[in-house]
């Protein structure tokens, strides 16, 4: 089966060139989503990369389908810019022939070579989860037992296991589960949960996800979203959560994660206002509150607050 690389980039001028050094022996097509920086200069220089400059941010997902589009391989390997592979994939392509299996995905570690747990694997996120995110339970008491069930705090990282939900940071899956799926779901723009969404898809299509600890691959975290101010995160990420919860929970569990979400936003501007020492968080969190009370099913387009 061949395999090709995918890279969405959005100011991601210091981390891709070595991303792009660690998997240089496959295809690769870098997206990359309106940068500021000298990120496309960086990828030009790479002769035998495919370059594609969005006019304006599009959104990680409707990129990352545009970079699925771009190749003809069998298999693609999404990777963030501030990813570096560390070992041979092949283990990998041999998870995702397997009979039943969809998507596949390995360890990610620090620069220190410590595994990224908590994020690495993740189960999929329960009405409890959402709720205990947004009313901050989650921050306050990380070693609750829905955090620690949530973020596979209980998981042994160094034994292959099926999974539920790999990051988009290093995901690997079959063309043609993706044509099945409809690729990512736009509507989660500009980012988050959109990976969450694609491997719940799979899932319930009755495909597997594969955990292969034995690929792993550096991941430093947070580079692309350095960019976006403070208003902008919250926004998109509650945005984000409260579409996921519309798409995937009963009517019942949506409602009480957009109850958590406006209780949170309450406590969070009043904290926020007196910590910053403004009163710009209200506003912030009054839209979002707004967006849950409203239903929050469409994709909030990419804004500056």
């Amino acid at each position: 089966m061949t395999t090709g690389v995918v890279v969405v980039t959005y100011n991601s001028a210091d981390v891709i060139g070595r991303c792009l050094t660690s998997c240089a022996q496959l295809p690769i097509v870098v997206i990359d989503n309106h940068s500021e920086d000298e990120t496309a200069s960086v990828v030009r220089q790479r002769s035998t990369v495919k370059l594609i400059v969005n006019a304006s941010n599009v959104g990680f997902a409707a990129a990352a389908n545009q970079g699925v589009e771009a190749l003809d391989t069998d298999l693609i390997l999404l990777l963030n810019p501030d990813v570096e592979l560390s070992t041979s994939i092949e283990r990998l392509v041999e998870a995702c022939a397997r009979d039943g299996v969809g998507l596949s995905t390995g360890q990610l570690t620090d620069e220190t070579g410590n595994v990224q747990a908590g994020f690495t694997l993740r189960r999929f996120p329960t009405a409890w989860t959402l709720a205990f995110e947004a009313l901050g339970i989650n921050h306050l008491f990380p070693s609750n037992p829905v955090n620690r069930c949530y973020r596979c705090l209980d998981v042994d990282f160094s034994k292959a296991s099926e999974a539920d939900q790999p990051p988009g940071a290093f995901l690997m899956f079959r063309r043609e589960v993706w044509q099945r799926l409809g690729g990512f779901d736009t509507q989660f723009h500009p980012l988050w949960f959109e990976d969450v969404d694609f491997s719940k898809r799979a899932r319930d299509l009755g495909l597997k996800i594969l955990y292969v600890p034995e690929v792993t691959a550096r991941h430093q975290g947070g580079n692309s979203i350095a960019g976006l101010n403070w208003g902008c995160r919250q926004v998109y990420w509650y945005a984000s959560l409260l579409r996921y919860a519309s798409k995937h929970f009963r009517p019942y569990a949506f409602r009480g994660v957009s109850a958590a979400v406006v209780l949170g936003s309450v406590f969070r501007a009043v904290v926020e206002t007196i910590r910053r020492g403004s009163f710009r968080p209200i506003s912030v969190y009054a839209k979002i509150a707004k967006f849950a009370l409203s239903g929050g099913v469409t994709g909030v387009r990419y804004i500056n607050q």
